[in-house]
């Protein structure tokens, strides 16, 4: 039996701690925050709760296998799951009002060409199924496997690109380009186009720099479903940390970790800030990977080799504005309505930071569960609309390199601008509120309160640099969206959640504690489940 600190009470962490417990071994985790869950959690006020992190799940095959592998309880024993339908309502500037049925591609065909005009859903439907070629393609090593330590061939983007005729007639295939370049290219509809960049930007991806094997997205999406969790994704937090302690897991929170200890060979233990070591054999990291190697394990020479890709972008941030609302819900209202920006070259431009101010009229995502227990009663209703916006730029903050050659992630100013100058944050929380009337008419009038989150509550919370979201690994785009390796450079220290392989997202999250539990338990040759 192997002693193994876990520095981070994250969703991966969490996954590898009790696969781990389970394999046998002694699991103590330290969670510098006094609660569990990294970016998943709840505000609560009044009677009303909300999610501040992901509203939504998709892929919950993950958490089930996590559930089924760590005990005898399924995960529908421990949290209530339920299939959201229509899985999102869009609502477009020029008034075009679109739902789109929860895995049904054929429903899907039908709705667009009843909203677009006969065509638009052959035009989607030929754009997914090259979408489901990234998918058999990149299933394996980008979410089964760890990832390999020859990274070239997923340096390119397996999308299928349309074969065109080049000079004398020749067949020649044109590069995939970005995801924005190839919805311009391929579904030919302004409206089609904004439907795909607003599944990245879901994700924190900026579509003019994410490759064309994003359209893996609104595949899993349409093919997987969607998928909601009564009480919120903080009731699936709640259920993974209970299954941990029910497996021994011990946990100390307020319990930050300064360094990770080690010697010529590999880690031995951890040290916290208040200047104790604890031992361990065996050390998974859960925060974030950046950070980890530029502030955690400074005294480590890399040498000319990183374990992370040199100049993989970070991602947005998420703008997130929490309202209490008088008024009953409507029981016929979708639970996810995405009201489209109004000027979509705008919005990505605002993305860049440059200007100092987000768009405007942005993509704003607004949910509206149907769930008594986020509401004081029935003539009350919870509302969260989350918007992608710039990270946070700290306002003192240049673009430098720290100490030991690393870069500074916290003050890269590409992308990112100053979420703390005056006034900003209420004044854009008007904005998205306003912009969120084209879902919930009157919107304004019903606000009792609300509660506004910004890039920088984020990292505070989950120590991601500048509040960034970390989105799943891409192939494609010379390997720069790919994830930090779960091996690190030094034995004995693995990486997991949502900046280490395979990447953000709940699922994804998920098999990155697989994947650690995998290659701890079984050695790092170990390949993924067969």
């Amino acid at each position: 039996m192997a002693r193994i600190a876990v520095i981070g009470a994250g969703m991966g962490a969490m996954a590898a701690a009790a696969r781990l417990a389970v394999a046998g071994h002694s699991v103590a985790v330290y969670e510098r925050a006094e609660t569990y869950g990294g970016g998943v959690r709840r505000f609560e006020r009044d009677g009303f709760g909300f999610d501040t992190g992901p509203g939504l799940l998709h892929l919950p095959a993950v958490y089930r296998d996590l559930f089924v592998k760590t005990g005898r309880e399924p995960l529908e024993s421990c949290v209530e799951l339920s299939q959201v339908d229509p899985a999102a309502r869009h609502v477009f500037a020029d008034g075009t009002d679109l739902s789109l049925p929860n895995a049904s591609r054929a429903g899907v065909v039908a709705a667009l060409d009843t909203a677009f005009g006969t065509g638009a859903g052959e035009r989607w439907s030929e754009l997914i199924n090259r979408a489901r070629d990234v998918w058999d393609a990149t299933r394996r090593p980008l979410l089964e496997e760890p990832l390999g330590r020859d990274r070239r061939m997923l340096g390119r983007d397996p999308y299928p690109t349309v074969v065109k005729r080049g000079l004398f007639g020749r067949r020649a295939r044109a590069e995939a380009g970005s995801l924005a370049e190839t919805a311009l290219r391929e579904l030919r509809d302004p409206r089609l186009a904004a439907l795909l960049r607003s599944h990245a930007l879901a994700y924190g991806f900026d579509p003019r720099t994410a490759p064309a094997s994003a359209t893996v997205l609104p595949y899993v999406e349409q093919t997987f479903g969607t998928w909601y969790v009564r009480g919120g994704i903080r009731a699936l937090a709640e259920a993974l940390f209970e299954r941990c302690r029910a497996r021994g897991v011990e946990f100390h929170f307020g319990a930050e970790v300064a360094d990770v200890a080690f010697d010529d060979k590999r880690a031995i233990g951890v040290e916290l800030s208040d200047g104790r070591r604890v031992e361990a054999d065996t050390v998974v990291s859960g925060i974030d990977a950046r950070r980890l190697y530029s502030e955690r394990w400074t005294p480590y020479n890399f040498g000319p080799a990183r374990p992370w890709p040199d100049e993989g972008p970070l991602g947005c941030g998420r703008f997130t504005v929490l309202l209490a609302l008088s008024g009953a819900r409507p029981a016929d209202v979708p639970h996810r309505t995405v009201v489209h920006a109004a000027d979509p070259a705008a919005e990505l431009a605002a993305l860049d930071g440059r200007s100092g101010s987000p768009c405007a009229l942005p993509t704003v995502t607004v949910l509206r569960p149907d769930d008594p227990s986020l509401r004081p009663d029935d003539a009350h209703e919870p509302v969260v609309l989350t918007v992608t916006v710039p990270r946070h730029r700290p306002a003192a903050g240049t673009d430098r390199l720290a100490g030991d050659g690393h870069r500074d992630w916290e003050r890269d100013e590409a992308g990112a601008m100053d979420w703390t100058a005056a006034g900003l944050t209420e004044r854009y929380a008007d904005q998205v509120v306003a912009a969120a009337d084209a879902a919930v008419p009157g919107l304004a009038e019903r606000v009792m309160w609300r509660e506004v989150r910004t890039p920088v509550d984020t990292e505070r919370e989950t120590g991601a640099p500048g509040g960034s979201l970390p989105g799943p690994a891409l192939a494609g785009a010379r390997g720069e969206f790919l994830r930090a390796d779960n091996r690190s450079p030094l034995a004995g220290l693995y990486l997991a959640g949502g900046s280490a392989h395979p990447g953000g997202g709940l699922a994804h999250a998920g098999m990155s504690g697989a994947l650690v539990a995998g290659l701890i338990v079984e050695g790092d040759d170990w390949r993924g489940s067969q």
